[in-house]
């Protein structure tokens, strides 16, 4: 067997926050009476059988996650040095002493045969103290994870069987693995791994799952719209409640939660969805553009306008038309929005004949409005027309419940997408998730994800460090060559260290910077971060959008000085 020093430093106790790590995957140091209360349980309700065959793929499920590791942990190593990896692991997580006898592998015969023995088992142990010396050998879940081991690592699949067992009566439990077609009754032995129902008679079904087949679920072209928290929950009651109703909605939440999808899904659930949904970034069109956006120019209207143009309101007739950033809508569009959506009628700009038209208006805000008409940037008119349904959609902080099953759901989709296979996300990535801020939401979340898959190695774990770079492991416990813990030293700072002011002045003086360059530099960048989005930097860098507009234009109209042509 090849020393397992690689494998023990990957293990990491933090007596900081409670958590036990293998890599990337949490582990736990059970009592092993919990788990011999759990296995009766089980045998008690589900009978031997079914017992059996639940942990044999529970066990199956736990040597795949293992198997991920070997061929990253000893990527130039030969193969049975890899292989060893599974029973060497077995062992650090105190399950069994597992020593290989035989492993013979010839691919192109398309032949295994492995050999292992099995000292100390805590199957084995368990069933002694439960009932006795057993007729049948008993390390079910051991027996599982050897299977789905090296069925992983061979990318095929080996069945394993336990010829002795120490519950047996045995000195010591062997278990034989071969690929399954060289099994005579492989099919037989597959089948214990095809996952089963238990079908369970409920004479009172929970009135929450009535509930679920009564309400359809939320959706929109792109699939349905994710999330059980509770907050999440009663957004969306309110989206399904005014759905078959034309009562204009007012979205509102924070900048990347999934308000255009939240309109989206509103269309697709009512009598509207067979028309134009038509969707409007009122931030994203200069202040001069942004009427004829909306309500379509008739030929000559301004200069430039070479044809008739209508505008979303027309194009989105019979259908529904999100306003999205709303709240950058500057004023002279407020007032002609009102008149539409007071009389449902357009005029095209440089026209004189009212156009009728029937839209459902949506509107999608991370604005302040009411603090915003207090300042007198917004109509307190207009406010009141929209502000008729109001939706919050919750930030993505404030339900972390959800943040699992977005994140599974968003590398499926970029993994179709790249045309990347990877195993999933490691536990240590999805607690690092969990924990993070989100202050970019379901779009910030999604960025990292798609990311995270680029760097992820293929067909492996999705880890943490490959979701947040500058992420860094405090100090934690490891296990020594004797068995004892001993302290780890706190990895080195990742990444940049954070400038201070006076670090940032020398920086300034050294590269020979004005303020109105450093100035520039940094509004540029802001831009270049918010991917072009002008009300997105302006948030970031603390100014409205006019204000960050404005400066822009005059940096560009600034013509450089002689130390910077």
């Amino acid at each position: 067997m090849p020393p397992d020093a690689d494998l023990r430093k990957l293990l990491r106790f933090s007596s900081q926050d409670g958590l036990i790590w293998l890599s990337g995957q949490r582990m736990l140091l059970l009592h092993s009476a919990s788990l011999m209360a759990l296995h009766q349980e089980l045998m008690n309700t589900l009978g031997a059988a079914h017992t059996r065959r639940v942990l044999m793929r529970s066990g199956y499920a736990a040597g795949e996650r293992d198997a991920l590791l070997a061929r990253q942990v000893r990527p130039d190593s030969s193969l049975f040095e890899m292989f060893a990896v599974g029973p060497q692991l077995h062992g650090l997580e105190g399950a069994v002493q597992a020593t290989p006898l035989v492993f013979e592998v010839d691919e192109e015969a398309d032949h295994l045969l492995c050999q292992v023995r099995w000292q100390n088992s805590w199957e084995a142990e368990t069933r002694l103290r439960e009932s006795g010396v057993q007729s049948d050998p008993a390390c079910w879940m051991q027996l599982g994870y050897a299977s789905g081991y090296t069925s992983a690592l061979m990318g095929k699949q080996v069945l394993f069987k336990e010829l002795e067992c120490e519950a047996c009566g045995h000195a010591h439990c062997l278990i034989e693995g071969r690929f399954v077609h060289e099994w005579p009754d492989g099919a037989q032995l597959a089948s214990d791994y095809t996952p089963e129902s238990l079908l369970v008679r409920l004479d009172d079904p929970p009135a929450h799952a009535n509930a679920l087949r009564e309400s359809p679920p939320a959706q929109d072209v792109q699939g349905p719209l994710l999330g059980q928290s509770p907050a999440f929950q009663a957004a969306l009651e309110l989206l399904r409640k005014a759905a078959p109703t034309q009562v204009t909605v007012l979205l509102t939440g924070e900048t990347g939660v999934g308000k255009e999808r939240f309109a989206s899904a509103l269309h697709a659930m009512s009598a509207r969805a067979s028309q134009p949904f038509v969707a409007i970034n009122c931030a994203a069109l200069p202040a001069e553009l942004i009427e004829s956006e909306l309500f379509g120019a008739e030929k000559g209207a301004f200069t430039g306008a070479n044809a008739t143009r209508p505008g979303r309101f027309e194009r989105a007739n019979g259908g529904t038309l999100l306003l999205d950033e709303l709240g950058e809508l500057p004023m002279p569009a407020q007032a002609k929005l009102l008149r539409v959506l007071q009389t449902g009628e357009v005029e095209r700009l440089g026209g004189s004949k009212p156009i009728p038209v029937d839209v459902r208006v949506v509107a999608a805000t991370n604005v302040d409005l009411e603090q915003a008409v207090a300042q007198g940037r917004f109509r307190a008119d207009l406010l009141y027309r929209l502000n008729v349904y109001p939706i919050r959609v919750p930030a993505l902080r404030e339900r972390p419940d959800d943040i699992e099953p977005l994140a599974k759901h968003l590398l499926q989709k970029f993994s179709a997408l790249h045309g990347k296979k990877v195993a999933g996300l490691s536990d240590r990535a999805l607690a690092a998730l969990r924990q993070h801020q989100w202050p970019g939401n379901v779009r910030e979340l999604e960025n990292l994800l798609e990311r995270g898959l680029i760097l992820a190695p293929d067909h492996g774990l999705l880890d943490v460090d490959n979701l947040f770079p500058q992420w860094q492991e405090g100090g934690h416990s490891g296990v020594d060559e004797q068995g004892y813990l001993c302290r780890l030293a706190a990895a080195a700072p990742a990444g940049p260290k954070k400038m201070e002011l006076p670090a940032l002045y020398e920086a300034m003086l050294d590269q020979g910077l004005s303020l109105q360059t450093l100035e520039e530099r940094l509004l540029l960048e802001a831009v270049r971060r918010a991917g072009g989005n002008l009300a997105a930097a302006a948030r970031a860098l603390g100014l409205t959008r006019p204000q960050l507009s404005y400066r822009l234009a005059r940096s560009r109209d600034r013509a450089p000085t002689d130390d910077e042509s």
